[in-house]
């Protein structure tokens, strides 16, 4: 049996379903090994974008991302999602086949490249095929984003037959946490906030039940939103994308719990959300993650679900209480649970809508959030939002509701334009059963719209919104204030639901919430052609969470 033969086997017998990427000669066997096996193969545009679909795809199934793509340029074309995926902690896994001879023109430094963007390197050998294709699944599965190299001389190469199954990935050996010191934080606090982070999206279950226990209040760092969905005492996001009454609570609370978050500037609003007197404690697996943004002052190692049941077990009787919590934070009362239900959702904080009505010299363009609104009780609830990154992002992660945590793809680790609707594309194979929404701007659609042909391919429920104010929105309301030119950064309007018409989807140009009406018309239908709703959106001034991005370069 051919090495590329094993390598496919081993891989679909630890489960790989499904494999996204462009087909080369470097990567055909592998490919159609997999596909031999049992996988289906979905050919995605661009390797970039086959990359985020990997990406989207492991996120919203909580199963390891398989890519495939060619040798050298199909590898660097592939750079910027895997870097994505890299950095947030993405179970990927990218089969690379590899150009040995340094004089080869598609030589790269496979190690190197995969070093310097934070993903494990893994390389198959002719004598140990399956070993090292089973090693490299298990890093993936337990969390890694992993780059195996697939050296080209190797993958003709007759090795031992496999025929699987393949072992189950294994957990590692538990080791009890150490919980004292958050005992003792839980038992002197009176307002504690757990804050879950992208660490914690497979323990709502005991986290909930150890916030009723001791009566803290919920809430999520953006890449864990949807996480307490439905709960009365959840806040939802903290950070740049909280309401004001989550600002009010979290900045209150006497201890902060981060379970699986790092705290970073954009959950903490650069430190400002967190009041100087709270105790901070941080949970999570990996001893290096304590304090790398802000310092703590107890910090417990372990999976978060498994410290949160050892807390649980050591408070006993306690925390068998059930949900109708008060515990002994003393802030869940009446009032503020109705406080919470008034006030929780940026859809009941009052605005003042900003919709720009037709002039002679310009036609009408809608507020961002009168639009988010109007798309939040269209769209039926069981959906999936990916956000792609850009000036507009807040809008439609603040004001699109996501049914739990699988049900929000925010790929924005790396802070690129352009990946949202590709990571939508993974999502929704993931969840065809949901309507899953591409939420982008106009530059990133235009960056990444020939995956149009992609979206067309798969026919899936796909709605993408594009959040278009005709320009480079960040860098506008960035260097605009200070007199800077403008030019580089802005754009002639453009019909890119023309664009998308041309693509094969349905397009709808929106200025208006009356414009909606196509819409409700293919949300009422089969929804096997992907919509694509151009929205004019009015840009009158940027937005708060943009001017804390900022802050940070």
């Amino acid at each position: 049996m051919r090495v590329a033969e094993v390598v496919g086997r081993v891989l679909h017998g630890h489960g790989a379903r499904y494999v996204f990427g462009v087909v080369g000669s470097g990567n055909f066997h592998v490919t159609n090994a997999l596909v031999a096996a049992g996988a289906r193969f979905v050919a995605a545009a661009h390797e970039g974008g086959a990359a985020s679909m990997a990406d989207g795809y492991a996120r919203t199934s909580g199963t390891v991302g398989l890519l495939s793509v060619h040798q050298g340029p199909g590898v660097t074309n592939a750079l910027t999602g895997l870097t994505e995926a890299a950095k947030s902690r993405t179970p990927m896994l990218l089969l690379a086949p590899e150009a040995t001879a340094p004089r080869s023109n598609f030589f790269i430094d496979l190690p190197a490249l995969a070093a310097s963007v934070g993903a494990d390197f893994h390389r198959v050998r002719a004598t140990h095929a399956a070993e090292d294709a089973d090693a490299a699944y298990r890093a993936a599965a337990r969390g890694a984003t992993v780059v195996l190299g697939l050296p080209l001389e190797v993958q003709h190469a007759v090795t031992e037959a496999w025929s699987g199954p393949a072992l189950p990935v294994a957990p590692p050996p538990e080791v009890a946490p150490q919980v004292e010191p958050l005992l003792a934080a839980l038992g002197a606090a009176r307002r504690p906030v757990f804050i879950a982070g992208r660490g914690a999206r497979a323990a709502r279950e005991p986290l909930t039940r150890l916030a009723d226990a001791c009566g803290a209040l919920l809430a999520v760092s953006a890449a864990a939103k949807g996480l307490f969905a439905g709960n009365p005492w959840n806040l939802d996001v903290a950070g740049g994308f909280a309401t004001p009454l989550a600002a009010e609570l979290i900045g209150a609370a006497d201890l902060v719990v981060a379970w699986g978050s790092t705290l970073n500037m954009w959950t903490t609003r650069h430190g400002e959300l967190i009041a100087p007197s709270a105790v901070v404690v941080q949970v999570d697996r990996d001893p290096a993650a304590f304090g790398v943004n802000r310092p703590v002052d107890v910090a417990v190692t372990g999976e978060v679900a498994a410290v949160a049941e050892e807390v649980l077990a050591r408070l006993g009787a306690a925390a068998r209480r059930g949900p109708a919590g008060g515990g002994a934070g003393g802030w869940r009362t009446p009032e503020l649970a109705q406080r919470i239900r008034d006030h929780g959702r940026w859809r009941t904080v009052p605005y003042r809508d900003e919709s720009a009505p037709a002039r002679a010299d310009a036609p009408a363009r809608i507020d961002p959030r009168t639009l988010s609104a109007a798309l939040d009780d269209l769209l039926p609830p069981d959906r999936t939002v990916a956000v792609d990154s850009g000036n507009f992002m807040g809008y439609p992660s603040m004001w699109l509701d996501v049914p739990d945590v699988a049900g929000f793809c925010f790929t924005q680790a790396f802070q690129s334009v352009g990946l949202g609707l590709a990571s939508a594309l993974g999502a929704a194979v993931a969840r065809p059963d949901r309507l899953t929404v591409a939420a982008l701007g106009d530059g990133g659609f235009v960056m990444s719209a020939t995956e149009l042909v992609t979206a067309v391919r798969l026919a899936l429920p796909l709605l993408v919104v594009i959040y278009d104010d005709a320009a480079y929105g960040a860098e506008v309301h960035h260097f605009g204030p200070d007199g800077h030119p403008l030019e580089t950064v802005t754009f002639p309007e453009t019909d890119l639901a023309a664009i998308a018409r041309g693509y094969g989807c349905d397009g709808v140009t929106v200025r208006t919430v009356d414009d909606l009406g196509p819409l409700r018309t293919w949300l009422a239908g089969p929804r096997t052609r992907p919509m694509v709703v151009d929205a004019k959106v009015s840009a009158a001034r940027g937005s708060w969470w943009l001017e804390e991005a900022f802050r940070g370069h």
